[in-house]
């Protein structure tokens, strides 16, 4: 347990959770749209979030972390013209979405280059969150701890060879977590592994270079 656990996230807005949770979970889906111009968003609420987000400020908050903005930067109030304005097409929709957290949003993202992704994830009480889909495919971490994300196709021995650079090259860097999921054998697949310190730039490039992996992404600790 740390301060923030007791007194709350340094933040703009009335309510952890549905600010400045709000905020992370936008922030992990700027990591994945990586630096690609932002065309259009879809944003889906779910449980309380669909109840209450206006009141609380939750579009603004999961626009604003969507944007790159921190809980407590002051862009969060106006989030919503600042997306106007920088030409982004934004909805925000309503929906019951089956057996997930009452603080559940699901984000979809499409990009002027014409990419696009969906990240699911739920705000869990004081300002932490879990994310748990990312693609359609299960995930899960919490932004507590920088994360790579590697997007590959489900072959033999694809772990193994981003496991090893790992081990071989950067021997200092400490895996606390690993969880992979796939859609189906021999398909498109996501490992997530979480560690305890800030993984090089060039690791990353490394593990893109690998055979049959698609993209690496690194989410640093929110």
């Amino acid at each position: 347990m740390n301060i923030f656990d007791i007194i709350g996230p340094v933040m703009i807005g009335p309510s952890s959770s549905h600010t400045a949770g709000a905020v992370r979970l936008g922030r992990v889906a700027n990591k994945l749209i990586n630096d690609r111009k932002l065309a259009r968003v879809e944003i889906t609420l779910s449980g309380s979030f669909a109840q209450t987000y206006k009141g609380h400020g939750t579009d603004r908050a999961l626009l604003a972390g969507i944007m790159g903005y921190h809980s407590y930067s002051p862009e969060i109030r106006d989030a919503l013209e600042i997306a106007s304005a920088r030409g982004i097409d934004y909805v925000f929709l309503k929906e019951n979405i089956k057996g997930a957290h009452p603080n559940t949003a699901l984000i979809r993202y499409f990009t002027e280059d014409g990419a696009e992704g969906t990240m699911q994830g739920a705000s869990v009480g004081g300002g932490n969150i879990l994310v748990n889909r990312i693609d359609g495919m299960d995930v899960h971490f919490t932004g507590d701890n920088n994360t790579i994300i590697v997007m590959h196709h489900d072959k033999p021995g694809v772990i193994a060879a981003v496991t090893q650079v790992m081990h071989w090259q950067y021997a200092d860097l400490n895996i606390s977590s690993f969880f992979l999921s796939r859609e189906s054998k021999g398909g498109n697949s996501i490992m997530t592994i979480e560690v305890d310190s800030l993984p090089p730039e060039d690791l990353m490039q490394r593990i893109r270079e690998i055979g049959h992996v698609t993209n690496a992404i690194l989410v640093r600790r929110l």
